[in-house]
């Protein structure tokens, strides 16, 4: 993996199945002129040690036995582990987010809509004020993002739901909970404020004529934990 000469390095992790990883590429290039750097499943580490990892949406493996569980046992996944333990910068959108909770990085699951039908909709969210980069400033903003997944309502227990809300991880809610998400819960960081979850797709909010700019925030939001 060699360093990029107009920005950081950000490793786009590439999952047989996955779809979005070109949308990602378009979105970073328009927004801050970066060119990610596409790093397998299959790679068992990173030839050098990436400044960001953005994992993108699409179906990993087909999304057998259930979304993203197979992609997070891919052997890539120890190498991810070891960089979010060091404190590394990662967002993961869609089923990017699903693995981010199979493997662990994330609390609770991502399970099929509530009404057992896929969504693909733009749809308006809630940015949750809070201390990491990618919550929003005030209360009351609202973000337009499209959304594009058949597994997408976030769970979580009780206990689970009061700890994301006492420690602030939360940082984005459906306005209109599409999907029957536990509390409308569209986005999570972890307890460092550095691993990003979220199920509605910034990458394709970045330009006025494909839906709207709202994405960018996010996008730029993340880049702020590592540039």
């Amino acid at each position: 993996m060699q360093q990029h000469k107009d920005g950081p390095t950000v490793a786009l992790l590439a999952f047989p199945g996955s779809n979005c990883d070109q949308d990602a590429q378009k979105a970073f290039a328009h927004v801050f002129g970066w060119q990610l750097e596409v790093v397998h499943a299959s790679a068992s580490a990173f030839a050098r040690r990436p400044d960001a990892v953005f994992i993108p949406g699409g179906f990993s493996y087909g999304d057998y036995l259930r979304a993203g569980h197979l992609a997070s046992i891919a052997p890539i996944i120890p190498a991810l582990k070891a960089f979010i333990a060091e404190g590394g910068a990662v967002m993961g959108v869609c089923n990017g987010f699903q693995i981010l909770t199979e493997m662990g990085a994330l609390p609770g699951a991502l399970l099929p809509n509530a009404r057992q039908r896929f969504v693909c909709d733009q749809v308006e969210c809630l940015h949750e004020p809070g201390p990491s980069s990618c919550h929003g400033r005030e209360r009351g903003q609202t973000l337009r993002l499209p959304i594009a997944h058949g597994e997408g309502r976030y769970y979580i227990d009780e206990d689970g739901l009061a700890q994301l809300e006492a420690k602030q991880q939360i940082f984005l809610r459906y306005a209109d909970n599409p999907n029957g998400s536990t509390a409308a819960i569209a986005g999570i960081c972890s307890e460092n404020g550095k691993v990003f979850g979220l199920m509605p797709h910034p990458e394709r909010a970045y330009l006025e004529h494909i839906g709207g700019t709202d994405g960018q925030c996010l996008l730029r939001a993340f880049a702020a934990t590592f540039v």
